[in-house]
């Protein structure tokens, strides 16, 4: 059956087609913020032309939604007295020396948080039933709300009261609960995770039903945890993929990196609207403990670090006369002015103006750029700061460089790793203009750019298994053997055919928070490798338990594209604060061998430089290899 993985970009959508015959194919749609789903609609039509297929879609509706505060006008219900609890929060500080800092942009406003009086205690015992429900139903009727997030104080242990609840507001829209979405331990990241999934769960009910009207195809929705999801369930488990763009590029990343035989990765994802990097340590690394735009999450989900620094970032003068880049975008509309409609100077512009950009090379040739257009609007920038335009695209590149580094040591260096061991995988329309200067400041040795580098987010959703996570909190409990059981059949009910692997999230007795490790891995080790010490003769509770479902894909991979003679091309590209004539190669004219740069590499959705002091090959998965020649 033919198979195709959708990528919704700021910029463009991303389709790769598997055809029966294992062939890949790919191709992008520029984006449509307003109407994401016609061009999803248009690019199946033009990739199946009628005929059956699976359609894997990595959507942005819910991330677009929360970090635009677009969500649905939504009302959070808890135990009475617990009302603030949004807003009190943990009161952590992000920026410590910050003396006055913003206030959080509240999902739900205080006027919409209700209290329901009702108890149950730590260990589970009802002590009262939830009373006044009609009072509470008219009161959200009258606030004209479209979704309703119940979480009970130890709701996790005994769900009895939230369910009463649910089934009293039936009727009044999205109405979800937090043992059905987060039942774990911690009010207050359960309440967060289920109020976001009631904020943007309307959102993605309406978006994916609307696709499973239009699609005649079975439709499947990337999860942030790496793993497929059927549009029917993501609709009620919107939550589940807030990261799901994201979380294609990591999962296709971990897949052409074995391709090539390295297994420590660092993914460097660079789209139009921001860049996403991951660490793989021969599998992706994940957490239960994320945030996204300071709101808390709960659900388990791949370890991706965001900035707002993409082909699209604005750069501009700020108030002290210093150049910035980013987060703000240009978007698909009206997107960088070398497009033809922007104006503002982008770093794709500034690519443009260096000659790393030609006015014939974005998707194949089927998207012209104006020159012209770039360098007027780098010429903005250019004024303002008094120097050449070529200057100022050049310093407009080293910003953008700069935020994109940080990134990768808050995966990397913040956490214990040393990025002088792993490969940098740079995939994305831009990564691959920027690697090597990066890799360069990290002190990385290998980067590594695979041939459907433009669009590999849709190629991870190929290679993505079906997969379903299950919790139970047990803190302060027994049973684990009856718990894991309980988990167990209810993953059996909805993947029969899986593989399933069991899971605990545990610490020692004291601790504030938990490491999550195998049911049978040494916690001890585990702790030593996280942290750096080990307390072997502390006491080790158990706070969560957590079973995973696998079904395996059969995954494709991508082929050698196979060398052909390389024309004759030369262009004249600013690098290292000067012009010179650099070879631009196709990718199947990359050579097998190691070759000096400077050289560009040319692909359908994505371009390559390769600067001097760097050498080249396209390996036999196809793979781009570029490696610092260390003097």
């Amino acid at each position: 059956m033919l198979r195709i993985g959708v990528d919704t970009g700021g910029t463009f959508t991303d389709f790769v087609v598997q055809r029966a015959d294992g062939a890949l194919e790919s191709f992008k749609l520029p984006s449509n913020p307003k109407d994401p789903a016609a061009v999803i609609l248009a690019g199946i039509e033009r990739a199946t032309g009628g005929v059956a297929a699976e359609v894997i879609h990595g959507s942005t509706v819910a991330t677009n939604a929360l970090l635009e505060r677009k969500g649905a006008c939504t009302a959070f219900v808890t135990t009475a007295g617990f009302e603030d609890l949004l807003e009190i929060g943990r009161q952590n500080r992000a920026a410590l020396y910050e003396l006055s800092p913003p206030p959080m942009r509240m999902l739900v406003p205080a006027e919409l948080c209700f209290g329901v009086d009702e108890r149950t205690y730590h260990d589970g015992t009802i002590a009262r039933r939830p009373r006044n429900l009609k009072r509470l139903a008219a009161g959200l009727r009258k606030a004209n709300v479209e979704s309703v997030a119940i979480c009970f104080l130890h709701g996790w242990q005994t769900p009895d009261n939230e369910r009463a609840v649910k089934k009293a507001l039936e009727g009044l829209g999205y109405v979800c609960a937090s043992h059905e979405v987060a039942p774990e331990f911690r009010e207050y990241e359960r309440a967060s995770t289920t109020v976001l999934n009631a904020y943007v769960g309307p959102l993605m009910d309406r978006y994916l039903g609307n696709l499973e009207r239009q699609v005649p195809h079975r439709l499947e929705i990337m999860q942030s945890n790496g793993g497929l999801l059927p549009a029917t369930v993501a609709r009620r488990q919107a939550v589940r993929t807030i990261l799901s763009g994201p979380a294609g590029g990591v999962v296709g990343a971990a897949g052409v990196a074995r391709a090539s035989g390295f297994s420590k990765i660092l993914g460097f994802d660079m789209g139009g609207t921001s860049t996403d990097v991951s660490l793989c340590e021969g599998e992706p690394r994940e957490t239960t403990e994320a945030s996204v735009d300071g709101v808390p999450i709960r659900v388990p989900m791949l370890d991706i670090h965001t900035v707002g620094a993409g082909g699209g970032s604005l750069a501009r003068i700020d108030d002290g006369g210093l150049l910035r880049v980013g987060p703000e975008s240009a978007g698909a509309a009206p997107g960088p002015a070398c497009y033809g409609t922007g104006t503002e100077p982008t770093v794709t512009d500034a690519h443009v103006v260096l000659g790393r950009i030609a006015f014939d090379q974005l998707a194949g040739g089927e998207m012209r750029v104006d020159p012209e257009r770039a360098r007027a609007a780098i010429g903005q920038i250019a004024s303002r700061l008094r120097v050449p335009v070529d200057e100022a695209a050049a310093g407009i590149l080293r910003v953008a460089n700069s935020n994109m580094e940080r990134a990768i040591r808050a995966v990397s260096v913040e956490r214990g790793y040393d990025p002088r061991e792993f490969v940098l995988l740079a995939f994305g329309g831009g990564g691959g203009l920027h690697a090597c200067e990066i890799a360069t400041h990290l002190d990385i040795r290998t980067v590594v750019v695979p041939q459907l580098a433009g669009a590999l987010s849709a190629f991870g959703m190929l290679v993505a298994d079906r997969v379903r996570d299950y919790a139970a909190g047990v803190l302060g409990g027994g049973g684990h053997a009856k718990v894991y059981k309980e988990l167990a059949a209810r993953a059996r009910a909805e993947l029969p055919r899986a593989t399933l692997r069991r899971f605990a999230d545990r610490r020692y007795a004291g601790q504030s928070y938990e490491l999550t490790i195998g049911e049978h891995d040494d916690f001890h080790a585990a702790h030593e490798k996280a942290y750096g010490f080990a307390m072997r003769d502390r006491e080790i509770e158990t706070v969560s338990l957590r079973v995973r479902a696998t079904l395996a894909v059969k995954n494709p991979a991508p082929r050698h594209p196979g060398r052909v003679k390389p024309r004759r091309r030369v262009r004249s590209v600013h690098i290292d604060g000067s012009w010179r004539e650099v070879r631009a190669l196709l990718r199947n004219e990359a050579p097998g061998r190691a070759t000096p740069g400077p050289a560009l590499i040319l692909d359908y959705g994505s371009t390559t430089l390769v600067p001097a002091g760097w050498r080249y090959r396209c390996d036999d998965a196809g793979n781009l290899i570029c490696e610092h020649v260390r003097s």
